[in-house]
């Protein structure tokens, strides 16, 4: 471009938005393809699929990891993917199980782009009817939280196969910088079903309404317990006890009775809590550093908790890919971006 030529301010703008535009709307977005990452000499051996799915239920070694894997938050859950494998020490025995929409069209375009992107990855992909929760969502104070998917960690327990015991459930707007077997290994005693970092400084009685703190028999739900408040973005599940304890059906319960007099406002969140808060296992923070994407109205730009940090989360309306394409970038924000497959649609020569 020869010099003191001026790019007409319309065009640059013009260009912005249709990035912007294309990697926020944009169903077929291009990702590169991640680095492989092998195990270290002291990682036990694991069962290698060949051809045979069955081969899920004979790796004892394996990480078992859960996500849901739309298009919506497909970015996110790139970032997340390879944050984890990168970090690993053993990310040839990480197992990755997505929950994706039952539509078959939407299915094979996310196999298609995780299998690119991660040609070594051993991953299943388990259909989720969005029919299940017909009727059960309740609508909460930002749209996003009502999507069916969002749902979809209810129901682990039935989508995923009977032999895994034990799941790693994470969000996909969050990164990983330490190793997920730690996480993992978090012990879960005698009859507790799952584990998560708990927030006990939090005010527990905002997440529910005062027609629920009203009610004599709903209020009794946590006596005997000292519930605190956790995020069900990051959580160690044992899928057995659950089974046995229906705990589906527990959820779904409180999420019928949510239609019929609201008693909470948030989304997913609050019936985990009405049946598992103070019955949990606690995790240490560092394995939750939430809140990173804000409140749920703004989503303004939050700094880091105090202490240690092995896992950063977006949780809150500000997502990273969002706030970084539109040019409005938190600090932290910056700590999500090597992570980020995406290819991007245009490159502008000089």
């Amino acid at each position: 471009m020869p010099p003191n030529v001026a790019i007409p301010t319309i065009f640059i703008l013009l260009i912005i938005i249709s990035i912007v535009t294309l990697t926020n709307a944009n169903p077929n977005l291009q990702f590169r393809e991640a680095p492989k990452f092998y195990n270290s000499n002291n990682c036990p051996p694991i069962a290698h699929p060949t051809a045979a799915a069955a081969n899920i239920c004979y790796n004892e070694n394996a990480i078992q990891v859960a996500m849901t894997l739309d298009a919506a938050y497909l970015r996110g859950s790139m970032a997340a993917i390879l944050s984890v494998l990168q970090h690993s020490s053993c990310p040839e025995n990480i197992i990755f199980h997505f929950i994706t929409s039952s539509s078959a069209s939407k299915s094979t375009h996310l196999h298609s782009t995780i299998s690119k992107s991660f040609p070594y990855l051993q991953f299943y992909l388990h259909p989720f009817d969005d029919l299940t929760t017909a009727g059960l969502i309740s609508t909460s104070i930002r749209s996003a939280l009502d999507c069916p998917l969002n749902y979809a960690r209810n129901y682990l327990a039935d989508l995923l196969p009977k032999c895994i015991r034990k799941i790693v459930y994470l969000d996909s707007d969050l990164i990983l910088v330490d190793d997920i077997a730690k996480l993992a290994a978090t012990p879960l005693p005698n009859d507790v079903v799952l584990a998560a970092p708990e927030y006990c400084n939090a005010n527990f009685t905002t997440y529910f309404t005062p027609t629920f703190w009203s009610s004599p028999s709903l209020s009794l739900t946590f006596a005997n317990r000292v519930p605190c408040y956790f995020n069900t973005g990051v959580m160690v599940i044992d899928l057995e006890r659950w089974r046995d304890g229906d705990y589906t059906t527990r959820i779904v319960e409180w999420m019928e009775l949510q239609k019929r007099m609201r008693i909470y406002e948030l989304g997913s969140l609050p019936p985990f809590l009405l049946v598992f808060a103070g019955n949990i296992a606690p995790v240490d923070h560092r394995w939750n550093q939430h809140g990173l994407g804000g409140d749920n109205f703004e989503g303004l730009c939050r700094d880091l908790h105090p202490g240690p940090v092995s896992l950063l989360h977006w949780s809150g309306k500000g997502k990273p890919w969002v706030r970084l394409d539109a040019g409005r970038a938190c600090p932290l924000d910056a700590l999500w971006a090597p992570y980020d497959l995406l290819r991007s649609p245009y490159v502008l020569e000089s």
